[in-house]
This record gives C-alpha cells, structure tokens and sequence, in this order.
C-alpha cells in the first residue's frame, strides 16, 4: 500500500499568524523552525513512500525548501488542513493508496502514532478514515483545564462508542469528570484526539464536494464535516509511552514543547 505523508501549513492562523514559521529553542540551544520540526516527525514514520509540505503561503514555502522539503502549492481558499490535502492531491495528481495528513503544529507527535493508523487502514478495508485518540493521564487534564479556565483553546477531545466509531469531537473537554472519581488512577477516562488523519483518497475528493456543516463551523473542527455527512471516522487509540504530547495551538504553548522536548532529550 503506497502511502504519502501531507504536511498543511497556512500563516494566516487566526489564533497564531505565522504559526509554522514560530521556532522552537532545542535542547542544545539550536533554533528550529515548527514546520521544520513536523517534516522531520513525518521523515522518521515507517513504511511512507514520500512527504510533502502543502501551502499558500510562499514564505512558508520558500522555509521547507530551504531544509530540503517538496512543496505542493495549493489556493488560498483551503479552510482547513483536510481541504488543503485534497487540493494538493488532485492539483498534483498524487498517486496514493493512504494519504496521511500531519498537520505542521505537532512536533511532539510520535512516528508510532502514524504507523497505528497505517496499520489500522491495512487491516480494515472497509474504513474510510482514521485518526489516533489518546488517554489523558492527570497532569495532561489539567493542562486542558487550565487553558479552558483561562478561555484559551487548546486540545481537541474525541468521544467514541464500544467500537471505536467517533460519536463526537470537541474543543471542550468532554466527557464531563470528577477528578475524585478517579482518584486511584492516573489516567482520567478522557481522550485527546492527535490532529493526524489517513484517508482514503475518494473520501478526501468527496470532503471538498460537503458544504461546512453547522457543528464543524461551531467548533472549528474539520472531521466533523465527515461525521455531519454520515462517514465513520476510526479512533485508534495510542500510546506515549511516557512521552508528553501536546499541540502547538497557542503562544503559550511553546513553552510546553520545549520544556517537554528537554525532557526527551
């Protein structure tokens, strides 16, 4: 199964304007660029036969060039990153059986996050999509919390049934939880949904074809188009391993990633 890793990157963020081209302080002390940092996450997955950057924005362009990046350019009308991957797709006419979208704001993500997905698809034929769902330990709850408490919006959760099928995703942090109730455990029965999708390439040339849906426009939350339109959507859980993950959603976050990126260190 040929499958090809498509990186979405936009600047006019409106909650961070220029948010791929934001650096990041490493460890030794070396500046590094987020989009720079999300090529390579995308360049140490298993099994993916090529990676692309897809964007608008010629300085963005111009930046993953310069680090050795192709680059697919696509329109300025992408209002998400899954519209951007299927643009990219038919305007270059992408040869692929899989096409994972790793969106650029997630350096923290783990190559064994994708190949989960990879490994999903090739087991079930029959779904469409999927995207990686992770358990929530204590410490990682607060920090949702916090950013709710401070009218920040931070990470997305996913709620599914017995099987897995997505039932809902959601910039609040739900379900709802008393921490007391789950005071022998140090995960807490919420789960962070990872902004990293595989599609199928006839659902992404289908997604393009949907009017915005009333709850996507609420939320801000692309999958919800194909839960809004009847497709399933498979949530394969991972694991950190011990690792923090955490998406770069707002300037307050940097700091989160590199204090969790001198952890790994």
């Amino acid at each position: 199964m040929k499958s090809v890793i498509l990186i979405p990157a936009r600047y006019a963020s409106s909650r961070f304007p220029g948010k791929p081209l934001a650096m990041l302080t490493l460890p030794d002390g070396q500046l590094k660029s987020l989009i720079e940092m999300s090529y390579e996450t995308a360049c140490s997955v298993s099994g993916i036969d090529a990676v692309y950057v897809t964007t608008d924005d010629t300085s963005i362009q111009r930046a993953a060039q310069d680090f050795g990046a192709e680059v697919i350019m696509t329109s300025n009308t992408c209002r998400n990153g899954t519209e951007r991957c299927a643009e990219a797709m038919e305007l270059s006419g992408l040869d692929a059986d899989l096409v994972i979208n790793l969106q650029g704001d997630a350096p923290l993500t783990p190559p064994w996050f994708v190949e989960g997905l990879i490994n999903a698809m090739q087991e079930d034929q029959s779904a469409d999509m999927a995207t990686p769902v992770l358990r929530l330990d204590k410490e990682t709850y607060k920090l949702f919390r916090e950013d709710r408490l401070n009218n920040r919006v931070g990470g997305t959760t996913a709620v599914f049934d017995r099987n897995f099928h997505a039932l809902y995703f959601s910039k609040e942090v739900l379900p709802f939880l008393d921490l007391a109730k789950v005071a022998d455990s140090n995960m807490a029965p919420v789960f962070h949904h990872v902004g990293v999708y595989a599609y199928r390439p006839a659902v992404l040339r289908d997604y393009i074809l949907w009017p915005e849906g009333p709850l996507e426009t609420l939320e801000g939350l692309e999958q919800l188009r194909f839960l809004e339109n009847g497709h399933s959507i498979k949530c394969v859980e991972v694991e950190a391993h011990g690792r923090l993950f955490w998406e770069l959603n707002n300037p307050e976050d940097i700091a989160r990633i590199e204090t969790a990126l001198r952890q790994m260190a």
